[in-house]
Order: structure tokens, then C-alpha cells, then sequence
């Protein structure tokens, strides 16, 4: 019982120095894949993002991490989405296309942590305050039947987001991405709001 309290502790003070609220820890951080991206013939995925709006603040951030499926940090952005606002993301062009190695990923998974805007005015590299809201849903390009690749959709599934996957798996490697990759790495975030 004493390890349990002790590492829950822990993961509360990570997300404290992090500028992460404690209260906030729930239903804030989904994750999806792709597949097919890229592939000669295939069609192009996309992900859109919801903000229902019923949060006291009108806008929220969608950080984005877009995860090769060698687990490597692709590419990362940050997105605003206002109150009510639907934004819309391809994944061959907007999230996928300007990867920090060069090499385009055509299978991998897409992170996505619902915050308040922090910097510019969202920054997926520094400190930020989660707030449980967003909603959001890819389309999947499946593996080639006959003569044509059949296309599903599905919701994002929430994830539980200790202080290890947000401090060292996305905020230290995305922050790691935009200062080595001298504008490769970091993603665009599509159309809407």
C-alpha cells in the first residue's frame, strides 16, 4: 500500500513541475495509429479533433506526437481548437510530411494531449495545464483488398498518461526534435478554427 500511495505521489509531483494540474489528470490524453501512409495506390488518412466547448475556457491546445512504429518521436505541433470547433488534419500531409529524420513513417501511432494554451499559443515543448475536453477520430487506411484499400474510422481511445510518458516520452523528446531538427520534425495543424 505504502509503494502504491509513494509512486501515485510521484506521478503527481511530475505533473506539478511540469505545470500540470493534478486535478486535471483524467480524460486528457487519447491515442490512435495509421497505416498505409504513404503507400503508392493508398488514399490519404485524417484525424479530426473536437472541442466541445463545455470547459470554462473557450480554447484548448491538442498536442500532437506522431510516433513511428519503431517508436521513434516523429514529428510533434501543437494546435489550437476553439469552443464548438471541428480541425482537421491529414495525416499524409499535415502530420506525417516533414518528419525529423526525412524518412516518412507509413505505420505508426498519433498522441494527442488536451491542454490550455500556453505559448504562441500552444507549445508542445514546454510546461502546460491539462484540461480534460477534447474528442477526437482517425480514419485508417487498411491493408489492399482486390484492387482498392478499404478506409474504417475510429474513436481515439484514452490512454493513462503517467508523468514518465508526458515529461520523457513527449514534452523532452518533442523539445528534442525542435531544436535539432531545424524545422523538420514539427507538424501543421490542418484546417479549421
Amino acid at each position: 500500500m505504502k509503494r502504491h500511495v509513494f509512486a501515485i505521489s510521484l506521478i503527481v509531483l511530475g505533473l506539478c513541475l511540469l505545470g500540470v494540474s493534478a486535478s486535471a489528470q483524467t480524460d486528457v490524453f487519447r491515442i490512435n495509429y495509421f497505416s498505409n501512409n504513404g503507400v503508392a495506390g493508398a488514399p490519404d488518412a485524417t484525424v479530426r479533433i473536437d472541442n466541445p466547448g463545455t470547459q470554462n475556457t473557450a480554447n484548448l491546445c491538442a498536442m500532437i506526437y506522431v510516433f513511428d512504429n519503431d517508436q521513434q518521436l516523429s514529428e510533434c505541433c501543437g494546435c489550437i481548437t476553439t469552443a464548438n470547433g471541428l480541425r482537421t488534419l491529414s495525416v499524409g500531409h499535415n502530420l506525417t510530411n516533414n518528419p525529423l529524420t526525412g524518412v516518412v513513417s507509413n505505420n505508426g501511432v498519433i498522441k494527442i494531449v488536451s491542454t490550455l494554451p500556453n505559448n504562441s499559443p500552444c507549445d508542445p515543448t514546454s510546461a502546460f495545464e491539462l484540461a480534460p475536453e477534447l474528442r477526437s477520430w482517425a480514419s485508417h487506411v487498411q491493408n489492399k483488398v482486390g484492387a482498392a484499400y478499404p478506409i474504417t474510422e475510429t474513436e481515439f481511445s484514452a490512454a493513462t498518461l503517467s508523468a514518465q510518458e508526458l515529461e520523457f516520452n513527449l514534452v523532452e523528446q518533442c523539445s528534442f526534435v525542435a531544436r535539432l531538427g531545424s524545422g523538420h520534425g514539427i507538424c501543421s495543424c490542418g484546417t479549421g478554427d
